[in-house]
């Protein structure tokens, strides 16, 4: 029989099978490198995206609260301005009234009653005055309640000086009053 020597043909299989599996392991290697860098590649780029989209965002927000500012400032304007003309429009139609009153102190007052300060808070009236006789400052006050003008008087205090005739010194308390035709009138003439 032939001698045929068979182990460099082996150790040649072997080699070439061990660079085969060198060379898959390398492929496979290579490709495990190449998905996770495409992976982390994919998420660093959808993380960047969504940081992106939250500054964006952040941005939006912020805008959005300058503008909440701006609109609650003028908000506050706006209650400012209504308040003003609130103001104003009841002073426009208390603008009369005054009118009235003093034509009512002229009409209101008797002969020997001679006023010496009005003072007014609110509604509130303080009529101070001296009489020639506790009588005229009854007639006093039954014209006040007899008044469009004024209502509920109510004597407060009555003095009489000891140096003088008879003569007495009065505070008299009222309240401004309108009446019930004149309101509709005052609003429409405004």
């Amino acid at each position: 029989m032939a001698k045929i020597n068979l182990l460099p043909w082996r150790e040649e299989l072997r080699a070439e099978q061990t660079r085969e599996f060198v060379t898959i392991l390398g492929l496979c290697a290579f490709m495990t490198i190449a998905i996770v860098a495409a992976v982390h590649l994919n998420i660093t780029g959808q993380i960047n995206h969504q940081q992106f989209r939250n500054t964006t965002l952040t941005n939006e927000i912020a805008e959005l609260d300058l503008a909440l500012k701006e609109i609650d400032a003028l908000e506050e304007t706006k209650q400012e301005l209504l308040s003003r003309m609130e103001v104003i429009q009841s002073l426009q139609q208390q603008r009369p009234q005054i009118v009235h009153l003093f034509d009512e102190f002229v009409k209101t007052v008797p002969e020997g009653i001679y006023l010496t300060s009005i003072k007014q808070n609110g509604q509130a009236l303080t009529i101070n005055g001296v009489a020639e006789s506790n009588g005229r400052v009854s007639a006093y006050m039954r014209n006040i309640d007899l008044s469009d003008w004024m209502a509920t008087p109510k004597l407060t205090v009555i003095e009489t000086k000891k140096n003088s005739k008879g003569s007495s010194n009065f505070v008299l308390t009222t309240s401004q009053s309108n009446p019930k035709g004149e309101d509709g009138e005052d609003g429409e003439e405004s």
